[in-house]
């Protein structure tokens, strides 16, 4: 699981889901026919997030984009076919639907999660390109039933897990070092309150 993804697992997992990196679907050769990749590997997920209190499963893509341009609106409304086919599961609906019931069928079988979780794909974006777009950018998320972390979102959420008694995940320890604020003799100002 790289850096990013660690972040966004230890967010999940403040909210109640248990998380799982890398996690490959093995689709059958008549499931990857009929998404047209016949040779395809087995698909990979860069994170499932499942909460067993609601029965929600989440299907989690995490890009980063911290040092580059940033995730467009572009890669979800048609218009930028080159950048659409780095989201290939928000734009192909057959792939999704396929993948999702695959995953949920592995899921249920190994006792993993409970038959018909609410499944709900996610994107986890450490940077939006144009900022805009960046209603457009929720709407669009919104319409489809799709989730959009931003950098807002998780800039939010890590503020929060700043807030909290100390867990030593690396979100958490970042966190605190660099959202939580000192006041007189270096206490917390949550200390002083």
């Amino acid at each position: 699981m790289d850096a990013f993804e660690q972040v966004v697992a230890s967010l999940l997992e403040r909210d109640g889901f248990w998380v799982r990196s890398s996690v490959k679907v093995e689709l059958t050769k008549e499931e990857k026919r009929a998404i047209g990749r016949a040779s395809s590997p087995r698909w990979e997920l860069d994170l499932v997030a499942y909460k067993g209190k609601t029965n929600e499963l989440w299907i989690v893509e995490c890009k980063s984009y911290l040092d580059s341009r940033g995730v467009g609106i572009s890669a979800f409304d048609g218009s930028n076919p080159t950048f659409a086919n780095r989201f290939k599961l928000f734009n192909e609906a057959k792939l999704f639907e396929t993948v999702h019931e695959r995953l949920c069928a592995q899921l249920v079988e190994s006792g993993a999660c409970r038959a018909n979780p609410k499944v709900r794909l996610v994107l986890a974006a450490g940077r939006i390109a144009i900022d805009n777009q960046r209603a457009d950018l929720h709407a669009l998320f919104k319409r489809n039933g799709w989730l959009l972390w931003d950098e807002a979102e998780l800039k939010r959420r890590l503020t929060l897990l700043s807030t909290e008694s100390y867990d030593n995940a690396v979100a958490s320890v970042v966190s605190k070092i660099l959202l939580r604020q000192r006041g007189k003799h270096g206490a917390t100002l949550e200390a002083e309150a």
